[in-house]
């Protein structure tokens, strides 16, 4: 069952942070992240959205088929048109910028959709400890929510 993540951050570069720690999980085989955006609320409060789409878009054993669905992704964001993993949740451009507007002028989002879940969760948590950030919205349960919340604002060993 997918899973979704909204995690705001009031710097403009976390929510990247955070992606490209995403990115080495899912390189790991830790983690499945089927598709992620990052959203950026600049100094005067607009919104930017960028899709990352499949983290396996970097890997080039399905360059065909992952090439095509960035391409889709891409061609659908300038569109206006939801792709993808995200608007098979429910996930549009117009939801992700609403909730991006709530974030304070120069911070940032991320949102990601992970597949199947980890049978290591606690690795995932451990992995994560620290970046910071605050969970905006999930499909987790709320002791799943809880659990990454504290790992997020956990002090860096």
């Amino acid at each position: 069952m997918p899973n979704l993540f909204v995690i705001g951050f009031d710097e403009p570069h976390k929510a990247e942070e955070l992606c490209l720690k995403l990115q080495e999980l899912q390189n790991k085989y830790v983690l499945d992240v089927r598709e992620m955006v990052v959203a950026i609320k600049d100094e005067k409060g607009k919104v930017k959205l960028h899709y990352k789409g499949s983290p396996l878009t970097a890997n080039t054993v399905f360059p065909g088929f992952c090439g095509s669905l960035t391409t889709l992704i891409f061609m659908n964001a300038t569109t206006g048109v939801a792709s993808g993993a995200l608007a098979a949740v429910g996930i549009t451009p117009h939801f992700m910028k609403e909730l991006a507007a709530t974030l304070t002028p120069g911070g940032s989002a991320l949102f990601a959709l992970t597949g199947v879940p980890s049978p290591d969760r606690e690795s995932i948590l451990k992995e994560l400890s620290g970046i910071g950030g605050k969970i905006l919205t999930t499909s987790l349960s709320h002791e799943d929510e809880a659990k990454l919340q504290a790992a997020l604002e956990a002090a860096r060993s």
